[in-house]
């Protein structure tokens, strides 16, 4: 058995060298020729129609796209004959006319169907794409007259039906109710990455993917540029699945066919190289066709470069160079080591039941804004600090800032974030988390808890109710005088001297944090860091500042094993 038959199924350890040579980066994959063949001669009939002359899709699409459809639709194993490829996720960067190319393969897909009243969809995530993939599609027909007698266009119900078996393109915006009655034979999303900021969008998935276990399996075709925020969610499980797919490291004979068009890690993290232009070739399959290199330069020049924030989201958008965890010169220097030190194990009450002492920070907000709670336990059998966090927030910040608003509610979904009615409640749950620290004798005599001064009146009081007073409980200075946290804790971090419960909205939380150099201390502020959320690793912080002073339990009050952690 060759190297290459010992891979497992759809592993493609070449595919940088792939796309340093201008290949499709991945794995071959073998297809019935017979069919191949007929779904790229209606696809190449297809014709844009939102380009002068409207060209075909024989002349205006690039091969990179082609090779795609071709094993979506065609790919079969040689001895059983049965399709291999049921996913394929494409990440490839912005204006590579992805819309345009899923219109037109939800056009193919219809057209090759031949089983009758089939239900397909193409899903956006907002209103203006799921209409400009619907305007697309409804252009193509409308520029062939065959094409009229084969397809049917309902236009106010976005819908495309093939008029000879009765079968239907559904084209949709994203929503928790998408999925109703038959699971779709064939479910095209675009700009998947934005799901990641959708509540219960791992949930529709699912629904979507039940109809691969039935015997008429349903088939799915991701396609999306990078994230212009830190991955989360659905799209960051569905891009961590990926990449283990394409570097063989996700089981022998996965479904999924991956087909990733960025820059290795290390050169993603290498700001130098990825704004050389003469390396932006290298993941943009379709300059010189709907990407003109001249006006992308010139886009850069005018507009990606004008701050730091900009370059950013240029880049994640156009060359799918990932943001948050160890990307951007001005990230939180323990960002780089964040995702290595997680440990999902851990939990409140595993925290508790492995800990010697613990130490509590509270960073609060106002009604527009984040509260938050970590609890960081000094391990018992080898300091090793082991972190976990709660957030909460009021119904007035979704509306006040609605650019965050769906990740929070995923945050929500998760369990890691608290959506309450009053401040009073909000302060009443984070002095119940102290208190049951405390009872399990975790808290020390002075400097257990530790909160930002500023808003935390009705805490103080919550704490006070439960017999939690100064010195127990003391402010810890901000600014500055966190330097030591904030360069302490990626050390710890890159040891693994410090672990985390990889919670997805503190894994958020780091990646929206900017570190600043203010005369010698560096900083990492809710200013710096602009409109994205940081207080779940503010609280961390704060903890942390307690923790240094190597403290000390108290003893437990009452009976810490008649009374198991309950966690709001």
């Amino acid at each position: 058995m060759s190297a290459i038959e010992a891979l497992p199924r759809f592993a493609c350890p070449d595919w940088w060298e792939k796309l340093q040579a201008g290949e499709v980066p991945i794995a071959d994959v073998p297809v019935n020729e017979a069919k191949a063949a007929r779904v790229l001669a209606f696809f190449n009939r297809l014709r844009l129609p939102d380009v002068p002359g409207n060209p075909p899709m024989s002349e205006a699409c690039g091969d990179w796209f082609k090779t795609i459809l071709v094993v979506f639709f065609a790919s079969e194993d040689p001895e059983t004959h049965r399709e291999l490829v049921w996913e394929l996720l494409c990440m490839v960067p912005k204006k590579n006319s992805k819309s345009t190319y899923v219109a037109a393969l939800g056009l193919t897909a219809l057209y090759m169907e031949e089983a009758p009243n089939r239900q397909m969809l193409l899903v956006g995530p907002s209103q203006n794409i799921s209409e400009r993939c619907f305007d697309q599609a409804q252009g193509m027909i409308n520029l062939d007259d065959k094409l009229k007698l084969i397809f049917k266009v309902q236009e106010h119900l976005k819908t495309v039906t093939r008029r000879k078996t009765g079968s239907k393109l559904e084209v949709k915006t994203f929503d928790t109710s998408i999925v109703t009655g038959e699971i779709p034979v064939l479910t095209i999303i675009d700009e998947l990455h934005e799901l990641g900021k959708k509540a219960k969008a791992a949930k529709v998935m699912q629904q979507i993917r039940g109809g691969g276990i039935t015997k008429v399996r349903g088939k799915v075709l991701m396609i999306t540029t990078q994230s212009d925020e830190m991955p989360t969610g659905i799209w960051k499980s569905e891009l961590k699945k990926a990449r283990a797919i394409r570097d063989g490291k996700a089981g022998p004979a996965p479904i999924m066919l991956p087909v990733l068009y960025e820059f290795p890690e290390e050169f993603q993290r290498n700001e130098k190289y990825w704004r050389d232009r003469d390396n932006w070739h290298l993941v943009l399959p379709n300059l010189g066709l709907s990407i003109d290199e001249q006006a992308l330069e010139d886009d850069y020049e005018n507009n990606g470069k004008v701050s730091k924030e900009a370059e950013q989201i240029w880049a994640s958008q156009h060359l799918n160079i990932e943001i948050g965890v160890g990307l951007g010169g001005d990230a939180w220097s323990g960002a780089v080591h964040w995702e290595p030190a997680a440990a999902g194990w851990i939990t409140l009450d595993r925290l508790l039941g492995e800990s010697e002492v613990c130490t509590i920070g509270v960073d609060w907000g106002g009604a527009d804004d984040l509260a938050a709670l970590a609890v960081l336990g000094r391990r018992a059998r080898d300091k090793v600090w082991l972190l976990w966090v709660r957030a909460w927030a009021r119904e007035t910040v979704f509306k006040s800032r609605p650019q965050i608003a769906d990740a929070l509610r995923g945050f929500e979904e998760d369990g890691d974030l608290r959506v309450v009615s009053s401040p009073e409640l909000q302060a009443a749950e984070a002095a119940e988390i102290c208190d049951r620290v405390r009872l399990a004798g975790r808290l020390p005599e002075a400097g257990g808890i530790g909160l930002d001064a500023a808003g935390i009146a009705l805490l103080l009081d919550a704490l006070e109710e439960m017999g939690m007073v100064s010195p127990l409980v003391q402010a810890v200075q901000q600014g500055w005088k966190l330097q030591t946290a904030i360069s302490t804790v990626p050390l710890k971090l890159e040891s693994r001297r410090m672990l985390h419960a990889d919670q997805p909205i503190m894994n958020w939380a780091v990646g929206n944090a900017k570190q600043e150099l203010k005369g010698s201390n560096y900083m990492v502020t809710k200013q710096a860091s602009g409109a994205a959320k940081i207080d779940p690793l503010m609280a961390a912080f704060d903890a942390a500042m307690l923790m240094f002073n190597n403290p000390q339990a108290a003893p437990p009050i009452g009976d810490f094993l008649a009374n198991p952690i309950m966690v709001i």
